[in-house]
């Protein structure tokens, strides 16, 4: 090897040995589920870390009182049944390629919090108790219900070379409190998440630096080193659960795997891609990790995840992490840091992915935690002076494309305050099916540890409607 290769097992995942078994079923389905008559072959879910405001973006309400609606305007889109927000008008000029779906709530559900609203978007399943006693102190456990990414991977035949599931540009959030919700849970370590680092200082930049190797190993050493670990592991069997041996094993090999393949670099590797549309995207991370989310796309990983990644020096402004959690100045907040930055860079993905014909067989989702709150005035930042927006979790919306959806379509409707559903009420679990059927899971089965079979997936409906 002739240049630094980065592998990466997750740190989470280890609390997750023993739990998990077999994901993919032999022979009949265990749980059969409806597909689409064309699955994607790739998934790019794009999440708004924070909670986005729903009312300020896309489901904007031009005739609510003063002290819902806000200041900004809503635009004519390329969408016949879409109106953005006049802060994004790029996006405007790619709704025919996208619909909108309103009206997503937690049904009372949730508690409010970021982590339970992690973990029912990331996985369809409603945040059990332990999430109302212990709030955002709530840890992922090895017993959670697995992410939507971590199940399409473990369905999927394994790619040749790269991970089934990369997340980039970071892992949510800062320890200790890592959101729950974006492990595979009670399905096993070896369906994580391969992470991706990234950095606002060098946004074309992205490592893996769990384990790192320098450009002196060598083929010869590499196999060397995976006969020592070989080794190891066998000596260690009597002495560990067998289950935990067989999934520390298999991200070993995974490593291995990688880090022996050219492939690997060359995905990972931006400086091939044009000056002109770097520019196009712009000069920072979140940008630029969706640019390296279509290469992965074109390299045939399955399922992309990208984590907007916080900007901390706007916090202090928007009494935040630096995302999307706009509890104070709102409005500023919005249209100076967040907006104009996402605006540029999904639309020159949307524009990218579809000029290159992947957008037909890779489903984009755009999603959150939560949406915020219709009424302006953040206790938090001083209420209606503060001009913020707290948490909202009894509405928000999500963006899907590709796969087949019909753009320029609206799902799902709220009230004249954006503050509920209007007749039809959407819920995490719609969204999750809905990605299972455009992905082609016709199975949800699984067995957990003496080889009983469950449903990963039982609740829930499929949003038929957005294709075609």
């Amino acid at each position: 090897m002739d240049r630094r290769a980065f592998i990466t097992a997750s740190t989470m995942g280890l609390t997750s040995l023993g739990f998990g078994t077999k994901v993919r079923a032999s022979g009949s389905a265990m749980f059969p589920s409806p597909v689409s008559s064309k699955p994607a072959k790739s998934t790019v879910l794009f999440f708004l870390c924070g909670g986005s405001s729903h009312i300020d973006m896309w489901d904007m309400k031009p005739e609510a009182p003063m002290e819902y609606r806000g200041e900004f305007k809503p635009i004519r889109t390329t969408g016949e049944d879409i109106r953005l927000c006049e802060h994004l008008p790029l996006l405007a000029k790619q709704a025919h390629r996208f619909a909108l779906v309103h009206g997503v709530t937690d049904g009372g559900r949730a508690t409010g919090d970021h982590h339970a609203g992690y973990y029912y978007n990331l996985t369809g399943h409603a945040p059990d108790p332990t999430f109302k006693q212990q709030g955002n102190d709530r840890r992922p456990y090895p017993e959670d219900w697995p992410y939507m990414g971590s199940v399409i991977a473990s369905k999927r035949a394994p790619h040749p070379s790269l991970p089934q599931l990369i997340t980039l540009p970071h892992k949510p959030s800062k320890l200790p409190f890592t959101r729950p919700g974006q492990f595979a849970g009670r399905i096993g370590m070896e369906h994580d998440p391969f992470f991706l680092n990234g950095s606002f200082d060098e946004p074309l930049k992205f490592d893996s630096p769990t384990i790192s190797l320098g450009g002196a190993m060598t083929a010869e050493r590499l196999r060397d080193r995976q006969s020592l670990l070989q080794a190891l592991n066998e000596s260690r069997h009597d002495l560990d659960h067998e289950l935990q041996v067989q999934g520390l094993m298999k991200q070993q090999e995974r490593a291995f795997q990688m880090l022996s393949s050219s492939s690997t670099a060359s995905a990972f590797d931006l400086k091939a891609e044009s000056p002109a549309l770097l520019e196009r995207y712009g000069h920072h991370i979140n940008a630029t990790s969706l640019v390296m989310a279509r290469r992965l796309v074109e390299a045939g990983v399955p399922f992309v995840t990208v984590f907007w990644k916080e900007d901390e020096s706007t916090a202090k402004q928007c009494k935040s992490a630096g995302g999307w959690d706009t509890h104070g100045d709102n409005f500023n907040c919005l249209k100076k840091y967040l907006l104009p930055k996402f605006d540029q860079a999904f639309s020159a993905f949307l524009d990218d992915m579809a000029s290159r014909g992947l957008l037909d067989e890779t489903l984009v989702l755009v999603t959150s935690e939560m949406g915020r709150t219709p009424k302006i005035g953040d206790r938090r930042s001083g209420g209606v002076a503060g001009a913020g927006r707290d948490h909202w979790t009894a509405c928000m919306s999500v963006l899907m494309a590709g796969a087949g959806i019909r753009g320029g379509q609206v799902i799902g409707e709220t009230d004249a305050k954006a503050e509920l559903p209007k007749d039809r009420p959407i819920y995490p679990e719609d969204i999750t099916k809905t990605v299972y059927y455009a992905m082609g899971i016709n199975d949800l089965g699984a067995k957990d540890k003496v080889g009983r079979t469950y449903n990963l997936l039982e609740e829930g409906k499929v949003l038929t409607e957005l294709f075609g």
